[in-house]
C-alpha cells in the first residue's frame, strides 16, 4: 500500500547515518544554524592589526622576563641603606666620570646653599671663630656657622692680635660668587662696625628717635662719630653713651683699646665743624667757601696741641666727619692781628 511504503521509508533515513539523504538533511541543518561566510581577501591593513597583537605580547614577555630577573637578583634595600648597582660594563673612565660629576652637584648645592644664606647678610654684624690657617698666615679665617668667611689683611685692624677658637664681631663686606665657591669678606676696620655694633646697644637708634649722621675712624685707634635726634626731648649723646657710660664701653670691649668721640651734627657747617675738634674748643669758626668747604677754626694757645691731635690725628678725623677742610689757628694770635689792623685803620 502506497501510505505502509512511505511510512516504513522515513524512519530509515532518519536511523541510517550512512543515507546518503541523511548526509543531506544534517548538512542543511548546520547551514540553516550557522551559515557560512566566504573568507575576505587579506589587505595590508588588516594584516598589520593581526601582527599588532603578536608585538605587544612580545614587549610585555620581555618585560615580564626583565622583571622576575630583576626581583630575583636584586636585593632587599630598605631606606637609608647602600646598595650596589652597577652596571657590568662600567669601565674606569665611566667610574671616573660619574665620581666627578656627582661631587660637582654636591659641590655647586653645598655653594647655593651657603650663597643663599648670606646673600641678605651683607651690610651686616656677625659673630665667628677664629680659624687659624697655616697656608694662608696674611688672612684671618672665621668660622660663621658651617661657613668659613675671610678676614683679609686689608680688613684688620692695625696691632690686633687673632687667637685660634676667638669669639670676634665683625662686618660682612661682600658676598660673592668666587672661582672655588662663595667668597664671604668681613671686615673689623670698616666705620660700618661701629654703627651696627651701637645699633646692639642702643635702642634709641633701631627705633629711629636718634640717628648716627657720619663716622669717622682710624681702626684701633680712634672713631668719630656725629649724632642728632629726631624726637624732641632726646639727648642724642647721652643714649649712645647710656648710664654710666655702660653702652659705649660695651661697644669699646669689641674694638680693643680703640677710642670714641661722640659730637653733636648741624646743619651750620660752622657749628658743625667746631663740634667735630672735640676735645679742644673752638672760639670762633670762620667759613671760608661753601663751595669748595674750606673753614678756619680758631683755637686757644693751650689746645692747640689738642685740636690737631697725636700726629694730626684729631684734625684729620674731624675733616673725614664732617667733608670740611679745616684750617687751625691761635685765637689769641688772631685777636692780636685783628686788634693792629684796627689800629692801623
Amino acid at each position: 500500500m502506497p501510505q505502509t511504503s512511505n511510512s516504513a521509508v522515513t524512519p530509515e533515513i532518519a536511523t541510517n547515518p550512512e543515507s546518503p539523504n541523511a548526509v543531506q538533511t544534517a548538512q542543511s541543518d548546520e547551514s540553516e544554524q550557522a551559515p557560512v561566510q566566504a573568507p575576505a581577501t587579506p589587505t595590508p591593513a588588516t594584516s598589520a592589526r593581526a601582527a599588532a597583537p603578536t608585538v605587544a605580547s612580545s614587549h610585555e614577555r620581555n618585560h615580564a622576563a626583565f622583571g622576575a630577573y630583576a626581583r630575583e637578583n636584586r636585593p632587599v634595600i630598605h631606606l637609608g641603606e647602600e646598595y650596589d648597582d652597577t652596571p657590568h660594563n662600567f669601565g674606569r673612565l665611566a667610574a671616573a666620570t660619574a665620581r666627578q660629576v656627582i661631587t660637582q652637584l654636591f659641590r655647586d648645592a653645598e655653594d647655593n646653599k651657603i650663597f643663599g644664606a648670606f646673600s641678605g647678610q651683607k651690610g651686616k654684624l656677625v659673630t665667628g671663630i677664629v680659624q687659624q690657617d697655616a697656608n694662608d698666615p696674611s688672612n684671618v679665617h672665621v668660622a660663621v656657622g658651617d661657613t668659613e668667611a675671610l678676614l683679609p689683611k686689608r680688613e684688620q685692624i692695625p696691632g690686633e692680635r687673632y687667637r685660634h677658637g676667638e669669639r670676634i664681631r665683625v662686618y660682612v663686606v661682600n658676598v660673592a660668587r668666587g672661582l672655588k665657591g662663595p667668597e664671604i669678606i668681613v671686615s673689623r676696620s670698616h666705620p660700618e662696625l661701629v654703627r651696627r655694633l651701637f645699633e646692639r646697644e642702643v635702642p634709641e637708634l633701631v627705633s629711629g628717635a636718634v640717628s648716627i649722621m657720619a663716622i669717622a675712624r682710624e681702626a684701633g685707634a680712634r672713631t668719630k662719630i656725629a649724632v642728632r635726634a629726631n624726637t624732641q626731648g632726646v639727648n642724642p649723646k647721652g643714649a649712645l653713651i647710656g648710664p654710666g657710660g655702660a653702652r659705649v664701653r660695651a661697644v669699646m670691649e669689641n674694638l680693643g683699646p680703640e677710642k670714641i668721640d661722640i659730637v653733636d651734627w648741624s646743619v651750620d657747617p660752622a657749628k658743625f665743624v667746631a663740634a667735630a675738634l672735640s676735645p679742644a674748643v673752638a672760639t670762633q669758626v670762620n667759613v671760608i667757601s661753601e663751595k669748595n668747604k674750606t673753614a678756619i677754626a680758631f683755637i686757644h694757645d693751650d689746645q692747640l696741641s689738642l685740636a690737631i691731635g697725636k700726629e694730626g690725628q684729631n684734625a684729620r678725623l674731624s675733616a673725614k666727619l664732617t667733608g670740611w677742610k679745616i684750617g687751625i689757628e691761635s685765637a689769641e694770635a688772631h685777636a692780636q692781628q685783628e686788634s693792629s689792623q684796627g689800629a692801623e685803620n
